[in-house]
């Protein structure tokens, strides 16, 4: 939409103390997508208006848009790989897919921030959209999650993270943007609790208290990190996370939301695979007779050059019929392949 540089979203963004994960459903009324495509364009100055409160509190949101909604607000051309959320399966696990046509990410150290935002968002769209899933984070002690462990340790950082996260030139057209997977796990943590420390650490691939990563003589090849690590040509290759515990303690809800960036979504469906299937099959992610996730969604993240532009697309954008992107190959469903040959995995660190 731009012929200069564009300039991204805040996908690449320190961690902060709360997050607000907001999942929509576009209305089916034919007005519901000028009125997305004008939040689209107004994100920003909403942004700016509540960051000015505290230009210290680190206030960004970033904004996603699935495969469905992207052909009835944007039509053509379409991000290279965005398609709907590959679900995995295998036995009793499942990494489901659920509705959602939008993210809206909102992250600052400060909750109230992520509140004020939230509220402005969901009052701009009033009837255009429904929520469909809302979860408020909250950074945990040294940035555990709540089964006791520092999440994110091996996050990439300053160029490396931008090189991670952000497309460039292998889809040009659309410069600056980021595909983000996210998925609401919901923990068992009676029966983690009940585990040793040692068995739980076996489990992680790291040491509870310390954050240390275990030796490769001791670690299991099932471990978290081990099975989460992607190697591609010889070079690993990283997403950006910032996953947030959760929870409900009246009503026993414990859980992580996990979310990651990723220049290309084969990376992060990767490690799904890696975690539900197993490396190889059979040799899954333990941390899943814990853990399950309830919620599941493939996003594109457009520039913040792109977004500011929306208004400029056509009413007729998507009227022409929808090009709804067909499902994962029936038997790329059956057993969770995704048929990449050249992703491979190693058990030196998540």
């Amino acid at each position: 939409m731009s012929g200069s540089q564009p300039t991204p979203q805040a996908v690449v963004s320190p961690l902060t103390r709360s997050s607000i994960f907001l999942t929509l459903v576009i209305d089916a009324a034919p007005e519901a997508a000028a009125i997305i495509r004008g939040v689209c364009a107004d994100l920003s100055a909403i942004l700016r208006a509540v960051d000015f409160r505290d230009l210290d509190a680190g206030l960004t949101c970033v904004m996603g848009i699935g495969s469905d909604a992207w052909d009835r607000l944007f039509g053509a051309p379409r991000p290279a790989e965005l398609h709907p959320f590959r679900e995995f399966r295998s036995g009793e696990r499942h990494a489901i897919r659920t509705p959602g046509d939008l993210l809206f990410h909102i992250r600052s150290n400060r909750a109230d921030m992520c509140f004020e935002v939230a509220s402005q968002v969901m009052e701009r769209i009033g009837s255009a959209a429904s929520v469909v899933d809302e979860v408020h984070g909250f950074r945990y002690f040294d940035d555990r999650d709540l089964m006791g462990f520092v999440d994110g340790t091996e996050n990439p950082r300053d160029q490396e993270a931008i090189d991670a996260a952000l497309i460039t030139s292998e889809d040009p057209g659309f410069s600056g943007g980021s595909y983000v997977i996210v998925q609401k796990y919901l923990h068992d943590m009676g029966r983690w609790n009940a585990l040793p420390t040692e068995m739980q650490e076996r489990i992680i691939g790291r040491t509870k208290l310390t954050n240390v990563e275990l030796d490769d003589s001791v670690k299991p090849t099932s471990a978290h990190n081990a099975l989460t690590t992607i190697v591609e040509n010889g070079e690993e290759r990283a997403i950006v996370r910032d996953n947030m515990p959760f929870g409900r303690p009246g009503q026993q809800e414990f859980g992580t939301y996990f979310i990651g960036y990723c220049r290309t979504p084969r990376v992060t469906e990767q490690m799904l695979e890696n975690m539900f299937i197993g490396r190889p099959p059979g040799n899954y992610d333990r941390i899943l007779d814990f853990s399950r996730p309830v919620t599941g969604n493939l996003f594109f993240v457009p520039s913040a050059t792109f977004l500011d532009a929306a208004n400029d697309v056509p009413d007729t954008a998507g009227s022409s019929g929808s090009t709804e992107t067909q499902p994962a190959n029936p038997e790329t469903a059956s057993d969770g392949s995704l048929r990449i040959g050249s992703l491979k995995g190693d058990s030196r660190h998540e």
